[in-house]
């Protein structure tokens, strides 16, 4: 850019213009500075690798209760209550963890006979979740109907809180490892040199085995000789490590 002198344009003696001369040089002498085109482009790589860990499970969470039906709702509560009673009773007698009431319901059943509508007696029930190791849980759940129990609705399995902790670690360094593994092998094929890792993200996470849904009559368990067989499975935990790296 050319930039032609602003004094010729201006006559001396008047020291207004020659203010005006200054702040006018100044304003010219900043258009005159080129951009530098020598600035350093930040050049990045995003990489993200997943690291998976399998682990046995060894607690089992359950859900099961109590239900009842009968032509009063009185007389329904008070049954619900006395078995859903000796039931609690008995969990707590084995120790179990994580000791919970999950549901109360008292509804009432309906006949219909002639396009109209009665009430032909009451439903109720009373649930509750608890938590113990999966090698127990088999004899516990014989038990629980014989104590009064007429619903299972429910069993899942989970690894214990340390073995899930310590495989969350495992799965960050693997996933760490791969992703460190592909930045390399980006760039060497790309004749690159990495200098720096300019961020690291981590995401970790567990995928529980589905719950297992159970429909047990007390009728038919009260009697069985067998315990109930209960068997648990692997639980997945994983971890994605996500590296942005210049180069």
């Amino acid at each position: 850019m050319n930039c032609a002198p602003l004094s010729r344009f201006i006559r001396t003696g008047n020291h207004y213009l020659r203010a005006a001369f200054l702040l006018l040089g100044v304003i010219g002498l900043s258009a005159c500075q080129a951009p530098s085109s020598n600035s350093p482009l930040t050049r990045t790589l995003m990489v993200s690798g997943k690291g998976e860990v399998h682990i046995p499970t060894t607690l089992t969470q359950v859900q099961l209760g109590v239900e009842v039906q009968n032509q009063t709702a009185e007389a329904v509560q008070q049954q619900v209550a006395q078995r859903s009673q000796a039931v609690v009773k008995l969990l707590q007698s084995r120790q179990v963890e994580k000791l919970e009431t999950t549901g109360i319901r008292l509804s009432p059943q309906y006949s219909y006979k002639d396009g109209e509508q009665s009430i032909k007696g009451y439903s109720g029930a009373n649930m509750v979740s608890f938590r113990m190791p999966t090698d127990k849980v088999g004899t516990l759940l014989d038990d629980a109907v014989k104590a009064g129990a007429t619903r299972i609705d429910s069993v899942s399995f989970a690894a214990s809180d340390e073995a899930i902790a310590t495989a969350q670690q495992d799965a960050i360094r693997e996933a760490t490892a791969k992703a460190k593994t592909q930045v390399s092998a980006a760039l060497e094929a790309l004749g690159l040199q990495q200098r720096e890792i300019l961020n690291v993200q981590v995401m970790g996470g567990n995928q529980m085995p589905p719950p297992m849904p159970m429909a047990i009559a007390g009728e038919l368990t009260q009697n069985a000789k067998v315990p109930t067989p209960i068997i648990g499975g692997e639980q997945e935990v994983a971890a994605i490590v996500t590296l942005q790296v210049r180069y």
